[in-house]
């Protein structure tokens, strides 16, 4: 936890006006959503990270680089509520919607969400900013760019996947690489992210490659597959509900699935397999989104 709480420390503090939307339900919920899509919760022989982060954190930090780069209150909010329709297990649950290759089924709730909050909507009134302005942070680019252009979403959920789950990089490299940013207009005239050195391109291209291999292995496929089968089985067995997913926490489901066990043999072992796989089977992997950041590219972001 150290590595990540170093790598925060170079986020800097949270601005005033932030600090009531951290207090939101609808923001809080996302402690309870892990940022590995649940395999927090997995067998320790597939998955060991290294401490918890969630997509609270995730949230948070997003939000705090976009305000260190721009100081703009809408763009920071947009990197605020960029996963705030993000379901139980994140994305499971577009594994179970078959939507491996864009894994952006779960976003269409977004604004949904938002919407339901009459907190969200007093603060947003105290600051003059229409709940409009922030709602779709695909327009924002600094929160959110196609591969292989980078954002705030994809630098922070690179070093935290990096920190936990590689283990490949220590809090004062990420923190060294935070402090190099900076924001630079791309050859399509959009903001970006850039680095000043070419040192820190280099290490966090290194990084990336590394999370691109683990997120794309045989293991971590095949548990993200069990899971989304868990899951579609819980629904088909009216444990849960697909609406719930969007406003309960993991371990609220987790507890749900738990003490209905005995309803289905098929369910009793899937999950029993998921807490307890020592040897994964090889699979048909399926395609998912490039996660490769070309170096030819970093070069170009140089500045």
């Amino acid at each position: 936890m150290n590595d990540y709480l170093t790598y925060k420390s170079a986020l800097g503090e949270t601005p005033d006006f932030l600090k009531k939307y951290l207090e939101l339900d609808i923001v809080k919920r996302l402690k309870g959503i892990s940022l590995l899509c649940g395999m927090d919760y997995a067998s320790k022989y597939a998955y060991d990270f290294k401490c918890y982060i969630s997509r609270y954190d995730h949230s948070l930090d997003v939000a705090l680089i976009v305000w260190n780069l721009t100081h703009d209150k809408k763009a920071t909010l947009a990197g605020l509520f960029h996963d705030i329709s993000t379901p139980v297990f994140s994305h499971v649950i577009d594994y179970m919607n078959h939507d491996y290759v864009e894994q952006e089924t779960t976003e269409a709730k977004t604004l949904e969400i938002l919407m339901s909050s009459n907190g969200l909507r007093k603060c947003l009134k105290e600051d003059n900013i229409s709940l409009y302005e922030i709602a779709d942070f695909k327009k924002y680019s600094l929160v959110d760019l196609d591969r292989p252009s980078l954002c705030a979403d994809r630098l922070d959920g690179t070093i935290c996947s990096g920190i936990n789950w590689t283990k490949s990089i220590a809090g004062e490299t990420c923190k060294n690489i935070v402090e190099d940013i900076i924001l630079v207009k791309n050859e399509s005239n959009q903001d970006e992210i850039a680095f000043r050195s070419e040192e820190c391109a280099k290490k966090f291209l290194d990084l990336n490659d590394e999370v691109n291999v683990i997120t794309h292995s045989n293991n971590d496929n095949y548990m993200m597959m069990l899971l989304a089968d868990i899951v579609r089985l819980s629904i088909s067995l009216e444990i849960v509900d697909y609406e719930s997913l969007y406003y309960l926490t993991e371990e609220e489901v987790i507890e749900c699935i738990e003490d209905n066990l005995d309803l289905s043999n098929d369910l009793r072992q899937k999950w029993n397999l998921f807490k307890n796989i020592k040897d994964i089977p090889k699979i048909e992997i399926p395609k998912v989104k490039n996660k490769i950041i070309s170096p030819i590219v970093v070069d170009k972001r140089l500045k």
